[in-house]
């Protein structure tokens, strides 16, 4: 059998992006950046890994034969090819996992998400991998934490890849790990999972005036039935009415402005109010524990209403919608009821308009239009 061409010294500082193999496990990785680095095939503990030896043009042709030769033997005899000491930095992806969420904490616009984001790693990874040391997480490993979940809850399966690709990237980073096991490699493994969009449940225009009588009369607490009220009236998403605050409110000129930080589209909003969010807000002012909050928690003092709060409320007196929904229908009531144009109601609803060429020119924020759009809103759902 005729052994493949090695490489040389010239076709290693002249060759095209891609894997260039050497012989025996080594294979020069060849970037479209153009930078070059060595991975050698090994056998340790009964699998294959690919393991990173450096860099080239510091670490040559002939370093890097000499240095995979060694750990070849090294990983024969049962070493590993880390080396003893450099092993014992690398974290176990539990370790990796925690901090990456301390890393990107920041970023984060409420807890729950931040929360959501580990407790999804520790729910369904960290019993396979959780204390697995970065270096050691094969690709077999990441299929069998995802394959359970794959086709049964799809949507958690991919956040799951996702974070667990996040993690892998930081390993990477820190030169623990050469290739992302979590990454495309293992697509062929996994069925492919379409792509589908769950509208969320919404109620028709014509009924969220019965809707939020029911809700003034049930028992729910007067901060999770003010913060709904106030809510639909202002067409505002979720975390952004338990999240108001007094400072952001200009009562005399009847405009709240939600700051950027707060904004899922991360710019500044101003919701023009009626003089039904008005009322809202002077009925909420006994609330006042002295956070600020317009709508703080009686369960705990100085936080906002947690989003169960509202969809409690929603569930128990059994109306089928989610808080979202109360957007949607305010949508389609402004598209069959309304004459307004369709950038404004995209401006009430905090959306973007258009791509970012037609953002460019389209600078106002519309609120003097909007004024009236959202009192005839108002007097069409509290009659």
């Amino acid at each position: 059998m005729r052994r493949s061409r090695r490489l040389t010294a010239k076709t290693v500082q002249h060759a095209t992006p891609g894997k260039h193999a050497d012989g025996d496990g080594l294979t020069l990785v060849v970037k479209t950046s153009g930078t070059r680095s060595w991975v050698v095939r090994l056998t340790v503990d009964g699998k294959q890994r690919d393991v990173g030896i450096g860099g080239y043009p510091a670490v040559s042709l002939a370093d890097a034969r000499l240095r995979a030769a060694d750990m070849r033997a090294d990983a024969a005899e049962g070493g590993d090819p880390l080396g003893p000491h450099q092993a014992d930095r690398v974290p176990t992806f539990a370790t990796a996992a925690k901090t990456v969420h301390e890393m990107n904490r920041p970023r984060w616009r409420n807890k729950q998400a931040a929360n959501e984001w580990l407790s999804s790693l520790e729910r369904y990874a960290f019993a396979r991998i959780g204390n697995a040391s970065l270096h050691r997480i094969e690709r077999s490993d990441i299929i069998a934490v995802l394959s359970p979940i794959w086709t049964t809850k799809p949507e958690t399966a991919r956040r799951v890849r996702q974070r667990i690709r996040k993690v892998m990237q930081y390993g990477m980073a820190h030169g623990w790990v050469d290739t992302n096991p979590a990454g495309e490699a293992i697509d062929g493994a996994l069925p492919s999972m379409p792509k589908v969009k769950n509208h969320q449940r919404a109620l028709p225009y014509s009924e969220v005036a019965a809707a939020l009588d029911k809700i003034t009369q049930s028992q729910a607490s007067e901060a999770s039935r003010l913060c709904l009220r106030f809510l639909v009236l202002t067409a505002v998403r979720s975390g952004e009415a338990r999240g108001a605050r007094w400072s952001e409110i200009d009562v005399e000129s009847t405009t709240w402005t939600i700051p950027a930080e707060r904004m899922k589209a991360n710019g500044e909003h101003r919701v023009p109010l009626s003089s039904q969010a008005l009322d809202v807000l002077e009925k909420a002012k006994p609330l006042d524990d002295g956070s600020g909050l317009v709508f703080p928690s009686p369960l705990r003092r100085g936080e906002p209403l947690s989003w169960q709060a509202l969809l409690k409320l929603l569930r128990t007196y059994e109306l089928d919608t989610t808080v979202h929904g109360f957007r949607s229908a305010f949508k389609t009531w402004c598209i069959e009821q309304t004459a307004t144009p369709w950038a404004v109601g995209e401006a009430a609803l905090a959306h973007v308009v258009g791509n970012s060429v037609e953002a460019a020119y389209v600078r106002s924020d519309l609120l003097d239009q909007r004024r009236q759009l959202m009192q005839d809103w108002a007097e069409f759902v509290i009659p």
